[in-house]
């Protein structure tokens, strides 16, 4: 049989359900963030086989019952990899479920964790998660060892408290920085105004957390708005590559600030309060800390840029921070927090 390969794009309504219903078949729903959609149509025109795209990852795989052993999801996978290349991506990552991670070895994907029965997640580079690993390892010191994991956008007293309280109670804090430029504040400012605002914490050593930790890989949820069910996986699957990491440092706590405003931060620090002590990992989660009765948060802090009230601001980042809110380099990131809808992190 003869198959053509093709994008489906949204106003592709029939061929769109075709993979609704091919995904279906297999167990699986539709990523509702993707942003390729390839599929393999045979000579009837029906969807022989499909698999998608998300940034820098593959997912949402399906060849139809009628069409197995052809070797189509190799053919998708290739085609996928094209698209991906065309785009400059060449470091790769897929999910996929257990029962078909060997499939995905063979083709030369290489695990790097998963959450049993449910994930496993993949990169194209045999040496990438382990080139990562040696590199933190580098930085591994004698002592208790603790870690955060923050995005800052921006760094606020909360960040600067969570991280003093920390340090306070470990010979060396592990600070990772998340690096996905999908916050409002790119991550070269992001990671400077951490840096700045906890310079003189000697014990505090920052990393970025790379593809590996909170990012459009392994939790595109915590950018998104993804129901809660999904969310839940992809945090599972986030906290069992931090767990590898840990063992790396030596971590045996990690800190993180107490959520009311985000659901999905929520949701993540409740799995982490569950599967971090199984990896022997002690997770604390400390009270926000306030300044006139009101919680200090990025999102606070947004909202503040967003009506120009600097008096409220000032109270709640360190001088390193609104230093360079009042910089000329701030002006395009506080238009873009002005021009937005919303600018709380749901």
């Amino acid at each position: 049989m003869d198959y053509y390969m093709t994008e489906i794009r949204p106003e592709h309504k029939t061929l769109l359900a075709g993979v609704d219903r091919l995904l279906e078949a297999e167990g699986i729903r539709r990523d509702a963030h993707l942003d390729y959609i390839g599929a393999l149509i045979d000579e009837n025109g029906e969807i022989a086989a499909t698999g998608s795209c998300f940034g820098n990852t593959l997912r949402c795989f399906a060849v139809s019952s009628s069409h197995q052993g052809e070797g189509l999801l190799n053919q998708v996978i290739t085609h996928l990899i094209d698209v991906q290349a065309g785009r400059g991506n060449f470091h790769l990552f897929l999910y996929t479920k257990p029962s078909t991670a060997k499939f995905f070895q063979d083709l030369g994907f290489h695990e790097i964790a998963s959450v049993p029965g449910k994930l496993v997640f993949m990169e194209n580079r045999r040496s990438g998660f382990e080139s990562y690993l040696r590199r933190l390892e580098r930085t591994r010191t004698d002592g208790r060892s603790a870690a955060i994991v923050m995005n800052a956008n921006p760094f606020t007293l909360g960040h600067r408290y969570l991280a003093e309280t920390a340090a306070a109670s470990c010979d060396t804090l592990h600070i990772f920085i998340v690096s996905e430029d999908l916050s409002f504040f790119p991550f070269s400012v992001r990671k400077r105004l951490v840096q700045e605002g906890l310079a003189d914490l000697p014990n505090v050593i920052l990393h970025d957390c790379g593809p590996y930790i909170i990012s459009a890989a392994t939790f595109p949820g915590y950018f998104l708005k993804d129901e809660q069910s999904v969310a839940e996986g992809q945090a599972r699957l986030d906290l069992a590559v931090f767990a590898r990491i840990a063992e790396v440092l030596d971590i045996k706590e990690r800190w993180v600030g107490e959520e009311h405003n985000s659901a999905v931060t929520s949701l993540y620090n409740t799995i982490m309060a569950e599967e971090l002590p199984k990896a022997g990992i002690a997770c604390r989660i400390l009270p926000r800390k306030e300044t006139d009765g009101m919680v200090i948060s990025a999102s606070t802090v947004r909202q503040c840029l967003q009506k120009d009230d600097w008096t409220t601001l000032a109270k709640l980042v360190p001088a390193t921070t609104l230093a360079w809110l009042k910089s000329d380099e701030a002006i395009p990131v506080i238009g873009a927090i002005k021009a937005a809808a919303d600018v709380v992190h749901h």
